[in-house]
């Protein structure tokens, strides 16, 4: 026997019987709807069509005995409906896979096969404290996980049990109830002003394309992502400004996917400095003579990448990197990541004066905050630099006073 029942103005609960139990007790399912589409709700018809048909399917389900109650699934079950109703429509394509890595490598050989409603704040907490213990990383080096991997698997689970509370199935966010871990910024890898010029001399023998890449990277603080998803449509040689309008932050089934900046903030305008604009001009000017040999090879379609391969076809965002730790080898210079370009673009300014504010929006920073975080030692040396110009105001405070 199935019924549908009227619940609210929009929502019906679905029952269906399974039989009875040892005491001859019947047995009910129960699953709750809810429709959204206004015209279905003022169509009594087509509404009662859509009701029995997600009855019938119910019914069908609790027969096959593949249904599972709400209150009964379990950690691992509903990661995939997470995945699949949530976040491969809400994250983009790189973020979902960096999430799917942690919770298969960190989460699901601990919860999976916990029924989600009995997973408390102090499962969490004693997962979280074990996390932090020695012999916790998955690269083979000794020590202990960052405090910045721990909070980013406390951000996936606070993200699951969210979406887990907000479709009914648990009564709480049991994440929610647990402190945030605290996060450690460790201080960044840069190169101090001997060390660019070394780099920059050592430029000087690489192709124009690696040259120019790794030049702008260091004075416009662009992701790797930001560079090689940089268009010539993007890049003003009048103005002197470059536009971040797009990224390539992964690749699926080997094509680069391009994605909007995550946030308002990422996507900004920044100013070149003249040298290197010249720099571009010419760049600019080497690029159309190459593609005088192209011609029917070309693979770019209606994009024309800053940084690609000789048909078009843009770099992968590892391509930088790889390249990049080659490059520093070869010349024998001090091992930092591409990435530390950016943190030395940021210190660079920092030493120079620039107010953090304008810092943060050159580095698409969403809150000056982040800013403050992550360059916090360096600011904190050009504050003490500041106030020592104050030695050279103070003694003529004596003199006056005499």
């Amino acid at each position: 026997m199935a019924s549908i029942e009227k619940r609210g103005t929009n929502s019906w609960r679905l029952v269906v019987e399974a039989g009875t139990d040892a005491k001859g007790k019947r047995i009910k399912r129960y699953k709750s709807i809810r429709v959204e589409d206004k015209a279905l709700l003022r169509t009594t018809k087509k509404l009662d069509d859509y009701l029995n048909t997600e009855l019938h399917k119910f019914k069908m389900e609790v027969e096959a005995g593949e249904y599972i109650a709400p209150e009964k699934m379990t950690f691992g079950a509903f990661v995939e409906e997470w995945r699949t109703k949530y976040a491969v429509k809400e994250l983009s394509p790189k973020t979902l896979a960096t999430h799917m890595r942690f919770i298969n490598l960190r989460i699901l050989p601990v919860f999976e096969l916990k029924r989600l409603d009995q997973i408390k704040p102090f499962h969490i907490v004693q997962f979280l404290s074990e996390l932090s213990e020695d012999g916790n990383r998955l690269d083979g080096k000794d020590g202990k996980l960052s405090s910045g991997t721990i909070h980013y698997v406390y951000r996936i689970l606070k993200n699951i049990f969210s979406r887990a509370e907000e479709w009914k199935i648990v009564k709480g966010n049991p994440v929610a109830e647990v402190k945030r871990p605290k996060v450690t910024h460790k201080e960044v890898e840069v190169y101090d002003e001997i060390e660019i010029a070394a780099l920059f001399e050592a430029l000087e023998k690489e192709p124009i394309h690696w040259r120019m890449m790794i030049t702008m990277a260091l004075t416009t603080g662009l992701r790797r992502g930001e560079l090689v998803g940089l268009e010539w449509k993007h890049v003003n040689l009048e103005k002197g400004t470059i536009d971040v309008k797009q990224s390539i932050a992964l690749a699926v089934n080997g094509e680069p996917v391009i994605t909007e900046p995550k946030t308002k903030k990422s996507r900004r305008t920044i100013s070149l400095p003249d040298s290197v604009v010249d720099d571009l001009k010419e760049y600019k000017k080497y690029i159309h003579e190459q593609l005088q040999n192209v011609r029917d090879r070309w693979k770019g379609g209606e994009h024309f990448f800053v940084f690609c391969h000789e048909d078009g076809r843009p770099f992968y965002p590892e391509t930088p990197y790889l390249h990049f730790r080659t490059f520093l080898k070869k010349n024998n210079l001090r091992y930092i990541r591409f990435h530390d370009l950016r943190h030395t673009s940021a210190t660079m300014l920092i030493n120079q004066g620039v107010h953090a504010k304008i810092i943060a929006e050159r580095l698409g920073h969403a809150s000056i905050t982040t800013t403050m975080n992550v360059y916090g030692h360096a600011l904190r040396s050009a504050d003490k630099e500041a106030a020592n110009k104050f030695d050279n105001i103070l003694p003529l405070r004596k003199t006056n006073r005499n």
